[in-house]
């Protein structure tokens, strides 16, 4: 088998985003895209010449054959893609709007990808790969993704592979915030990476402060801490060394949603590439910043040469 430079599972949905601002109910033109916090990850990694592989299970639907058609035209493997054919592809609808975050439906519950399962775990697809990420969203769907989520952890870390573990908190899927709160650091325990939005580590760990937030993480063995800052940047930590990069200047924020993980895929790649974990950093921004500018949750992930124009446009490289 060849080997990958990344591997990530999750659940993709159709996003269908509203044409004209307003209250969703009122919209009557929208326009398709693809979204999942795990696919932009993997979309964003291909697009800078990486080989990713993405795991999941769809519908043998409309919805499923445009994500899986979607993946193959962004060059990410998608062989271990189970097409389901008893249940259906999720999808989301999204508004449009001037400021802030758009409110976001979604149709889900009971979706092919949500009955992945540690039965559908290739460990030598998965440990073909250099580097794994995963998110906080897919135990959040099912016990059997949740399930799915622990083993692979287990085996990529017993093979010594990097991993990478944004929170990307959704606490309308958890039955109760302790519940999300117990379960997702536990899985961020385990991770080399750990990459929260401010709001969510002070959620996750009850301090304030981005270094106390870090400080938490790596008192159970965290390598890095990277804490996304909005606007302002990034801080991040590690047992050495701690830093606050800034961000860069947005002309126009079009859509927040999916910033997150532009800045996933800045580090990762930075840090597959051995990068200094400033410069990293400095890519997480820059890709979280062309992300805001984009509409859809993808539109926005730059290839190597955009990315690399865009920070020295913006005088930021090292």
């Amino acid at each position: 088998m060849n080997g990958l430079d990344a591997v990530t599972f999750g659940e993709a949905m159709a996003l269908f985003v509203a044409d004209q601002v307003g209250e969703l109910h009122q919209v009557e033109h929208f326009t398709r895209h693809l979204a999942g916090a795990e696919t932009n990850v993997a979309i964003g990694l291909a697009r800078l010449g990486y080989r990713v592989g993405w795991v999941s299970k769809v519908g043998n639907d409309a919805f499923g054959h445009y994500i899986r058609e979607t993946l193959l035209s962004e060059k990410v493997d998608i062989t271990r893609v189970v097409v389901d054919h008893q249940y259906p592809t999720g999808f989301q609808i999204k508004a449009k709007v001037t400021s802030g975050d758009p409110r976001v439906e979604y149709y889900r519950r009971g979706s092919a990808a949500s009955k992945l399962s540690v039965d559908d775990f290739d460990s030598e697809y998965f440990t073909s790969a250099r580097h794994f990420h995963m998110t906080g969203i897919p135990p959040a769907l099912s016990g059997t993704m949740s399930e799915f989520a622990e083993y692979a952890l287990a085996v990529m870390k017993s093979v010594q592979r990097s991993i990478s573990f944004d929170p990307n908190l959704r606490p309308q899927l958890w039955t109760s915030r302790d519940e999300m709160i117990r379960v997702i650091n536990s899985l961020a325990f385990q991770a080399d990476w750990v990459l929260p939005g401010i709001e969510e580590g002070q959620i996750l760990t009850g301090y304030s402060a981005p270094r106390d937030i870090a400080a938490f993480y790596l008192d159970k063995g965290v390598k890095l801490v990277a804490i996304k800052l909005g606007s302002k940047g990034a801080y991040y930590r590690t047992a050495t060394e701690e830093n606050v990069i800034p961000g860069f200047s947005v002309k126009q924020v079009v859509d927040t949603v999916g910033a997150g993980d532009g800045f996933a895929v800045g580090l990762i790649s930075g840090l597959l590439d051995g990068v200094p974990i400033s410069e990293a950093v400095t890519q997480g921004n820059a890709i979280g910043a062309l992300a805001v500018m984009s509409p859809g949750d993808m539109d926005g992930l730059p290839t190597r040469d955009r990315l690399t124009t865009f920070i020295d446009e913006n005088g930021l490289r090292e």
